[in-house]
């Protein structure tokens, strides 16, 4: 049997772009997808916290060192410049490997969604 888990987690990063006329997608700084394990096309859960919502996308990468974190398409109407959200992506294993298995989390600066 496999169950679902959390592999990885961007923790409270600030939106700063949303483009409403995209195909869809979430930008995200390359660097923080690179230090959370998430990949180009990788399907990302957006929990709003300033306003509950929380939809599902998928990531592709922004510029490296611009703490970028754009919602593209209909997902930018889910979300306001400057709202924080948490980023959580999940995988499926067998229970023993989810028993051991250790997500990739990632504390960005909340004021610039750099690594710190």
């Amino acid at each position: 049997m496999q169950i679902q888990v959390v592999k990885s987690k961007i923790h409270r990063v600030k939106v700063t772009g949303a483009e409403l006329n995209y195909i869809g997608s979430i930008t995200i700084d390359e660097d923080l997808m690179e230090a959370a394990n998430i990949i180009q096309g990788e399907k990302v859960q957006i929990v709003n916290n300033d306003n509950g919502e929380r939809l599902d996308t998928y990531a592709i990468p922004g510029p490296r060192n611009s703490g970028e974190i754009t919602l593209n398409g209909a997902a930018a109407r889910k979300v306001a410049v400057g709202d924080t959200l948490i980023l959580i992506t999940y995988a499926f294993m067998d229970i023993e490997e989810a028993k051991v298995f250790k997500p990739s989390l990632v504390f960005p600066n909340e004021a610039t969604n750099l690594l710190t």
